[in-house]
């Protein structure tokens, strides 16, 4: 089984995420308490995503994210680098039109889409201001960006449970559901090196996305930042 390393090489994270995926939504919602649906429910709200509307979902792995919008009459594209998780996500939904593609270098026209959002999957990406860079280039003007990701919670007694549970806890639930072990501690790696809300916040700014914002889910477990093109 292969596991990422905080440098993120892309071949090494698609390869991660090709080992987990078949059991990857079952693992998800065991370590988060069932969580993941809350949070899935708020990202696709702050999307205010509408019918008529063309959304690009990046990270959507088995599609988990992406048949909300479809089930709501809403264009979606299901984007994700690792072929296992896309072919996962074909057999559970042949109605979606997957697409396996980098972050970094996006296999659609500029302008093309009225949302992107990913959900728990920039952390993932390399350069994270070169995705967000490529993120602003397939938006249309006056569209907007919606993240969903783990971040660090502003609670001081708060956060000292949250680090106890991810870096001690989650590790070993993972070890009993996941069929890839060493990806969560991958996971729990990469979410303690995450910048915090406002470094992200301000890292979406100077690629040129405008009124950024952002709010906490979790008391700041998770932050959805949100953010237009001009």
């Amino acid at each position: 089984m292969s596991r990422a390393t905080l440098d993120k090489d892309p071949r090494e994270v698609a390869g991660m995420f090709d080992d987990v995926a078949r059991k990857y939504d079952l693992t998800n919602d065991v370590l988060s308490l069932g969580m993941d649906r809350l949070w899935r429910t708020a990202t696709l709200a702050a999307t205010d995503a509408r019918p008529g509307e063309r959304v690009l979902d990046l990270a959507a792995g088995t599609g988990t994210s992406s048949e909300d919008y479809a089930d709501a009459g809403i264009e979606v594209v299901p984007c994700d680098f690792s072929e296992g998780m896309v072919a996962v996500g074909k057999r559970r939904r042949p109605d979606l039109a997957f697409v396996v593609g980098d972050a970094m270098a996006l296999p659609f026209a500029s302008d093309s889409f009225d949302v992107v959002t990913i959900s728990f999957g920039l952390r993932n990406v390399a350069d994270t201001a070169a995705g967000l860079e490529e993120m602003h280039r397939v938006t249309r003007p006056g569209g907007r960006i919606v993240i969903c990701e783990f971040s660090t919670p502003p609670n001081p007694a708060w956060r000292g449970m949250y680090d106890i549970y991810r870096d001690h806890v989650l590790p070993r639930v993972a070890a009993l559901v996941s069929s890839n072990t060493e990806a969560y501690s991958y996971l729990s790696e990469s979410i303690a090196s995450w910048p915090d809300q406002v470094r992200l916040a301000e890292l979406m700014q100077s690629v040129g996305w405008r009124s950024v914002g952002y709010r906490n889910l979790t008391g700041g477990i998770v932050a959805l930042h949100r953010g237009t093109k001009r």
